[in-house]
């Protein structure tokens, strides 16, 4: 799956994937075949961090 390369989009997206239908981030990483490195780093530069606590970044 293609993922939005706009951060704030990508923001969004993910955020809505791991609360409707996914209990982490590795396993929305192997859902929708995605690279984690690259969602975390792409969300690090406008200051976003996952919470696993919360199951989102925040």
């Amino acid at each position: 799956m293609n993922l939005p390369n706009d951060p704030v989009m990508l923001l969004s997206y993910v955020n809505t994937q791991l609360r409707d239908n996914y209990g982490s981030l590795d396993e929305l990483c192997a859902g929708v075949m995605a690279e984690k490195e690259m969602i975390v780093e792409k969300l690090k530069s406008i200051d976003y961090e996952y919470d696993a606590e919360r199951n989102a970044f925040v």
